[in-house]
Formats: C-alpha cells, sequence, structure tokens
C-alpha cells in the first residue's frame, strides 16, 4: 500500500482524508498549527454562543458542502435576518433604517463551523494526524518524497498540500523546483480569509431582536463594515459578529475593540456596552494563512485556475485547497469540492 502524506489539517485536508479512510486508506496530515480546522475556526466561550473567527457561512447552493453535512449529519440553520437593519453610507449623516428584502437564505453550522471539522475528525485515527508541524523541505527522487517538517522528516509515495497556493511557494523549498509557471501565478493568487478581520461580541441577552432589529448592519465608515446577529441555533446565548476593516490589522485589539463599541453605541445605544466576551481575529497576523502580496490583488484572483490541477512530479504531488477548486473556490464549498477531487486523484493513482 502506498504512502499517503496531506499538508493541512482544515477542511480540504480532513475531507480528502475522510474520503481515504472510507476506502480503506489512512493517510497521514501534517498541520503546522497547534490545532485542527485551519481557517475554520470555531470559539465556545463558556455559557456563551459560539462564535467564529473564520468561515461561518454556506447557501443551497453549496450542494457539495451540503451533500456533506448531510451524510455527516449535522443540520444547519438560516441566519436570523428578521427586523430592521442599519446603513451607514458616508460619516457625516446619520445611519438609515431599513428593512432587508427577501433573499436566499444564509445558513450557518447548528453548532459551529468547527462541528464539521471535529466531526471529520472522528472518522479518522488520533495518530493520522500531526500537529505543530510546519513543513520547510520537499524533495522527491526516484518516486519516494521526502518532507522535511519542523522536527520531523517523512516520507511519502504521493503528496497532497492543501495549503494556499501563495504559502506553498513562498514558505516551501522544492527539490527539484516546481514549474516556473505555476510559481508566477501561485504568488498571483489571492488566500481566500487573509485580509479579513473577524469580529464577534456576546451578549446576556439579545436586545437587539426586542428593538425589532435584525443586528445587521452595513457601513462604509466602520470600523465593522458588516455586522449580523450571531446567536445560537437554539436562540438561547446571543451574540454580534462581523467584519472589521482590514486596514485596522495594525492596531491593537485594545484600540479595534475602543473603535468597535463606540460604532455600535451609535447605532443601539449604551446596550451595545453590556457585553459578555469580545474577540476579534486578524488573518494577516495568521502566518500559516496569509503572506504579503507583491502588488495589488483582487478578491479570489486566480482562485480555481486549472493550472492548480494539473499534474507535478509524476502525478505523485497533487495541489488542493478551496483556492484551487473547480467550483465554488475561495468558500468552504470550494474546499469540500478540492478534497474530494483530490481523493479521486489519489484513489486512480493507487
Amino acid at each position: 500500500m502506498k504512502n499517503v502524506l496531506i499538508l493541512g489539517a482544515g477542511l480540504t485536508g480532513l475531507t480528502l482524508a475522510y474520503q481515504l479512510k472510507k476506502a480503506g486508506i489512512a493517510a497521514t496530515l501534517i498541520e503546522a498549527r497547534n490545532r485542527p480546522g485551519g481557517r475554520i475556526h470555531t470559539l465556545y466561550p463558556t455559557g456563551e454562543a459560539p462564535v467564529e473567527m473564520g468561515a461561518t457561512w454556506l447557501g443551497e447552493k453549496h450542494e457539495t458542502l451540503v451533500g456533506l453535512l448531510n451524510e455527516l449529519a449535522l443540520p444547519v440553520f438560516e441566519q436570523f435576518l428578521q427586523g430592521y437593519t442599519f446603513y451607514e453610507p458616508i460619516s457625516t449623516s446619520p445611519p438609515q433604517v431599513f428593512l432587508l428584502p427577501e433573499q436566499a437564505p444564509n445558513l450557518r453550522i447548528a453548532g459551529g463551523s468547527s462541528v464539521l471539522i471535529n466531526k471529520l475528525l472522528s472518522h479518522l485515527a488520533p495518530d493520522q494526524l500531526q500537529l505543530g508541524q510546519h513543513v520547510q523541505k520537499i524533495a522527491y527522487l526516484d518516486g519516494v518524497f521526502s518532507v522535511e517538517s519542523t522536527d520531523q522528516s517523512f516520507t511519502a509515495d504521493i503528496v497532497v498540500s492543501t495549503i494556499p497556493p501563495k504559502l506553498l511557494v513562498e514558505k516551501l523549498t522544492f527539490q527539484p523546483s516546481l514549474p516556473e509557471p505555476l510559481l508566477r501565478k501561485a504568488q498571483q493568487t489571492h488566500t481566500w480569509m487573509g485580509e479579513s478581520i473577524k469580529v464577534a461580541i456576546t451578549y446576556p441577552r439579545a436586545f437587539w431582536r426586542e428593538k425589532k432589529y435584525s443586528g445587521s448592519v452595513f457601513s462604509n465608515v466602520g470600523p465593522i463594515s458588516e455586522l449580523y446577529d450571531h446567536s445560537n441555533v437554539e436562540a438561547s446565548h446571543f451574540a454580534l459578529k462581523g467584519f472589521m476593516s482590514g486596514a485596522l490589522h495594525g492596531a491593537t485589539q485594545e484600540q479595534r475593540k475602543a473603535l468597535v463599541f463606540q460604532q455600535l453605541q451609535k447605532y443601539f445605544g449604551d446596550e451595545a456596552l453590556q457585553y459578555s466576551t469580545y474577540y476579534d481575529c486578524v488573518w494577516q497576523q495568521e502566518q500559516d494563512t496569509f503572506a504579503p502580496y507583491a502588488g495589488y490583488i483582487l478578491p479570489h484572483q486566480n482562485n480555481g485556475d486549472p493550472i492548480f490541477r494539473d499534474t507535478y512530479f509524476d502525478g505523485r504531488f497533487i495541489i488542493a485547497g478551496t483556492e484551487t477548486a473547480a467550483t465554488f473556490p475561495g468558500y468552504m464549498d470550494g474546499a469540500v469540492v478540492s478534497g474530494l477531487e483530490a481523493a479521486e486523484r489519489v484513489l486512480k493513482l493507487l
């Protein structure tokens, strides 16, 4: 039996490992972080609503992800959008209040996105996952890979990378080197979540719902650009969660926090200050997700490019991950699509 090594234990890597396990193949996952999940990262403060610092929403159009959730018996629920919404186009005028029009529902995974990660993990043996291992070098000779990480060496017949393409070519050394067209394309590929700052505040009660507000905010002024009700599926614990301007990545958390509550107080009054917990996550500071671009890169630029699905090192090195997916690249659905595509390629090799 050939040895399969997966770089990264995010949604793509775990979907791949799960599919291979169903086929009787126990692949090894190497993860740089000290936790699985990658850009799915749910926090579970005691006695509070679970809050997402990473991937959050899906839609019915994300059929591959929905199919996996159904297979794993993981329910979803609709994003709460009932009531009035604030819109703040400019700083010199008061925020506008309006009702959102009917639209296709955004969905969340009951219990938090990390429920999906933990469910996939539950199908694997504990020794299949190696945490805290930053891969540094990959060498290929005579049909065998030698992989050097922080403090371990691995050998494999097949290697699948789920590392964002830009990080893959910048942080890993290959011998022999990867083709120049691939290197150029990867350098100019947008990394999903890379510039995001996620913010979440838990509350003892949903005071906004009591006042017929949806909890949603859309602001050109900031620091929060989008905000949504983030209460749990049971509506027993309450929170607001959204996106903060990426320009604040250099500010301290206390500075960001002060600006956030100043903004929320403007919409909701002093009740917005009666919070339980505050969290934010600056993904630009996550070295295992983000590396600075040489120039301006558009959101989703080069995501899904066919070059990432070409064959490398005799077809034994597979580049996967949400940025490489043929459909919905740069989303959770793309991550699952890529994991399934990679599984098919591995099984053909075997």
